[in-house]
């Protein structure tokens, strides 16, 4: 500054003292807002990623336990074929060995009984997994009904940066609202 207040400011001092004001707000905008949206979006990737893996692992509990019950109702029939032999050999056994083929049948035919309540029971928690899979394959599919909408408002703010379009911006906004409305559906297992 001169002595009789005349001021010349170089192009340097100028772009320094303006920086802060009237800058390209626009485009510090978008960027805050790409961010906010890639955060968001990472996040119901992660929460998409989890239901899918419960899915996956309630689908495979169902499996073993499928599995389980099929051993249980082989057990149950191997038990019934030998029911029906002691049946049989009562039927056409002399009378004195008549009540060892019995008590043989009556024995089985007890044990199928046990048999068949766990097989019942292990085909109802077959059940339940699956139940489980398929509410946890729902819940996985909002997630990623979400996080495609969460990427396409990020496209949109990008195309809205480079367009500089403010209408584009609300559309970002709109889709990324509408991502949010599915993350809730997910949240609330809708």
């Amino acid at each position: 500054m001169s002595g009789d207040h005349f001021h010349v400011h170089g192009p340097h001092d100028h772009a320094v003292e303006h920086a802060g004001h009237g800058g390209d707000n626009f485009s510090s905008q978008i960027a805050v807002m790409t961010a906010i949206l890639a955060t968001v979006g990472a996040l119901f990737s992660y929460e998409g990623g989890a239901t899918q893996n419960d899915a996956m692992l309630h689908k495979n509990q169902a499996a073993i336990l499928k599995t389980e019950a099929a051993n249980q109702w082989a057990y149950y029939q191997s038990k019934g074929n030998k029911q029906n032999l002691a049946e049989l050999g009562s039927a056409l056994s002399v009378e004195d060995k008549r009540p060892k083929f019995e008590a043989d049948a009556a024995r089985y035919k007890a044990e199928k009984e046990e048999i068949k309540k766990k097989a019942d029971e292990l085909e109802a928690r077959v059940k339940e997994e699956d139940e489980l899979s398929e509410q946890a394959m729902h819940v996985h599919h909002r997630w990623a009904q979400a996080m495609t909408a969460i990427q396409i408002a990020i496209s949109l703010a990008a195309i809205t940066l480079l367009t500089r379009k403010k209408w584009l911006q609300y559309g970002a906004w709109g889709t990324a609202a509408f991502g949010s409305a599915l993350a809730a559906l997910a949240l609330a297992h809708i």
